[in-house]
């Protein structure tokens, strides 16, 4: 802002590197604090958006001299925005995939290299722009080879997150193994995953193989969330009525187990609620088992018919992926998965203590 007006002046300057600056961090914090607990469990996502943001953000910033002065200071606003969201997708990622590169410890050599590598080729592209720049003079040039260098560039980063085979089950790979287990008696290995998985992803959708999305999933959630679906509450006090015992049926079903697991059928959404110590692996059957519940209701096209027949169906379902849980369990170990690592849950969550337990 101030190039070729004579009107400009140093203050005007200033006043908007403060709001560029104030934006970007404003907007640093707000991302970090709404999706930083997703940010390693969907690490190949941000790494790839983190391109799209700051691509996105020099676009902008070429796009700015042809415009006025108050939307070119509201897009140079947006741009600074988008390079913050783009510096924390990015330093986040990075971090999770260089945990998953480094198998025998050595991040700090792993992280030595990458940096030697990144200036090695910011000096090649340097040199390369040095002699493209001397050839394109014209507007016309100079958005052709913008465009063009970068959707070289997003193809590129597309192709190398892709190559990624990550060992760690987030929510759409737990889809993908257990679906394909439970269907078909075969557990995917790391590399077939790899190959099938979207590097965008709606957060908690439920697929069954690959499919498309025939319902959804949240874990972690407080007990009240999963009370509400159970019982009715009372339109002023909030208060759960509860005349027929549901909560504490539910409660007796799971009472060996580190999670409850409720499945809306009419609203086609599962909750899970966790206990307080549970761990990597109790997720995991807690994920698998409402996959299981939500997919039987969609081949049997049905929806509720009642607490008794829905009770009955989760009982079913848990007692039959208990016999098989273990067999599941070891054969994941050997195809190559990492099961002592918990990377369901995408937000804040937060786990129960049952008193009838714990006195028990």
């Amino acid at each position: 802002v101030g190039v070729g007006d004579a009107s400009a002046s140093p203050t005007n300057a200033l006043l908007l590197s403060i709001l560029q600056e104030s934006t970007g961090r404003i907007a640093t914090i707000l991302f970090a604090d709404r999706l930083g607990t997703a940010l390693e469990p969907e690490c190949k996502m941000f790494r790839l958006a983190a391109d799209v943001f700051n691509d996105a953000a020099m676009v902008l910033d070429c796009l700015s001299p042809a415009l006025p002065r108050g939307p070119r200071v509201l897009l140079l606003s947006s741009s600074s925005v988008l390079r913050a969201l783009c510096g924390v997708a990015a330093g986040s990622s990075k971090a999770s995939l260089s945990a998953h590169f480094a198998k025998w410890g050595n991040l700090g050599e792993l992280n030595a290299k990458d940096s030697s590598q990144e200036t090695v080729i910011s000096l090649l592209g340097m040199l390369a722009g040095s002699v493209v720049v001397s050839y394109v003079s014209s507007p016309s040039a100079t958005w052709s080879c913008l465009i063009l260098l970068l959707s070289i560039h997003l193809a590129m980063n597309h192709a190398a997150v892709r190559a990624v085979r990550m060992r760690s089950l987030n929510r759409q790979r737990a889809n993908l193994v257990f679906s394909t287990f439970l269907d078909q008696n075969k557990v995917l290995t790391p590399k077939e995953v790899s190959l099938q998985e979207r590097i965008f992803e709606r957060d908690g959708v439920l697929r069954w193989r690959g499919s498309g999305a025939f319902a959804a999933a949240k874990i972690g959630l407080p007990l009240w969330h999963l009370l509400a679906s159970l019982a009715p509450a009372h339109e002023m006090t909030g208060s759960i009525r509860d005349r027929e015992a549901k909560v504490m049926r539910l409660v007796s079903l799971y009472r060996d187990e580190e999670f409850l697991v409720w499945y809306n059928a009419p609203q086609r959404l599962g909750h899970i609620t966790l206990k307080v110590g549970a761990g990597a692996k109790s997720q995991l059957k807690a994920w698998t088992l409402l996959l299981w519940i939500a997919h039987r209701h969609r081949t049997a096209n049905a929806t509720s018919a009642g607490f008794e027949p829905e009770l009955d169906l989760h009982r079913t379902a848990l007692e039959e992926l208990t016999s098989r849980w273990l067999e599941c369990l070891d054969r994941m170990e050997t195809a190559g998965w990492d099961l002592g690592t918990a990377s369901l849950e995408t937000t804040p969550g937060s786990r129960v203590r049952l008193q009838a337990e714990a006195d028990g």
